[in-house]
């Protein structure tokens, strides 16, 4: 069987999930590999046969999406290029995780392609919304990949196809402890906005990762470094709770590390505030932006909350080899009935 799986590269969460499917998906045949997007911190251990620009969102300073270098960003002839592009047809099974360039291509072309994300299950009927809606952020999730049939994955369990989060082998073989510090993710956030929070709370220490600076460097209690695949999941492992924004895999990481959790979804990201929603649902605090976090709610976090219990088990290869087989049988029935 050849299979060709497409990955997104906004952020590190595709990658991440990426890393734990794509073991699975050799056993059935050759995989080929495709890429697009430019805002991910981690690097692939296999080769990417097609690299490609996509259309990827630019993450901001000020707590969200920055739109204009996100438009900058965006070429649309170039795009169009790339999705007439991408031979789909050579392909038995296109897996897709939000990817555009490859969903869009099997759509023109006539070619069957299956979703296998987070975003497939974040506007499930049985998953909480935020109280805000936005007609642009659905049409978005909708439109941005399109995809024939989806499978999902989401910090709940919602129904038949739609599964708990994928965790990678590093986080889920570990022994996390806890030591006297806290692990912060916020990309969306300038490190001189995040220092001006996180210095109102001198009582603890801060480590955070950070997309806008390329060297280390403390200040007070906070200490902030670029950000490292292998240095943050050793801080995360061994901190008293993350706080981050409301992404999807280093939210279901530290849920099943047993971290207390605290979130800022970005602004003007709808798949982020749908997160932050099925959190808030689960008792995680939550908060629409730093200048608006309540200070004495988030002390209390600090002193006294506890972890939220989830049972997130390793079922990812039966999961994928299930997709796979299903796929291959529809297939083989379809030659017999030629």
């Amino acid at each position: 069987m050849k299979i060709l799986y497409a990955i997104q590269g906004t952020g590190n969460g595709h990658i991440a999930r990426a890393m734990e499917v794509i073991p699975v998906l050799k056993k059935f045949g050759k995989v080929d590999l495709l890429l697009s997007g430019n805002q991910c911190d981690i690097d692939l251990p296999w080769k990417v046969k097609y690299r490609y620009h996509g259309a990827s969102f630019v993450f901001g300073k000020k707590g969200g999406v920055d739109l204009k270098s996100t438009m900058k960003n965006i070429n649309a002839v170039n795009f169009i290029a790339e999705v007439l592009k991408i031979p789909v047809r050579e392909y038995d099974l296109v897996l897709n995780d939000f990817e555009p360039v490859v969903a869009w291509a099997c759509k023109l072309k006539g070619k069957e392609c299956i979703g296998i994300s987070h975003q497939s299950a974040v506007l499930h009927h049985k998953a909480p919304q935020p109280k805000v809606k936005s007609l642009l952020g659905k049409n978005i999730l909708k439109y941005y990949a399109p995809t024939h049939k989806s499978y999902g994955f989401h910090f709940k369990e919602l129904g038949n196809g739609f599964f708990t989060p994928v965790i990678r082998r590093d986080i889920r073989f570990s022994t996390p402890s806890v030591e006297n510090h806290y692990t912060v993710y916020l990309p969306a956030y300038s490190d001189e906005a995040i220092l001006d929070f996180l210095t109102q709370f001198p009582q603890d220490q801060w480590q955070v990762f950070s997309k806008h600076n390329k060297r280390a460097f403390s200040y007070k209690n906070v200490y902030i470094q670029p950000v490292d695949k292998m240095g943050f999941a050793k801080s995360m492992l061994s901190s008293k709770g993350v706080l981050c924004n409301a992404g999807f895999e280093t939210p279901a990481e530290a849920l099943y590390l047993k971290k207390k959790l605290c979130v800022l979804p970005m602004s003007g990201q709808y798949e982020q505030q749908c997160n932050a929603a099925m959190l808030e649902s689960m008792g995680i605090p939550t908060f629409k932006t730093l200048k608006e976090v309540d200070i004495d709610v988030f002390n209390n976090w600090l002193l006294n909350e506890k972890p939220v219990e989830v049972n997130y088990q390793n079922d990812t290869n039966w999961i994928i080899s299930a997709i796979v087989k299903e796929y291959a049988q529809i297939q083989e029935e379809a030659v017999f009935a030629i």
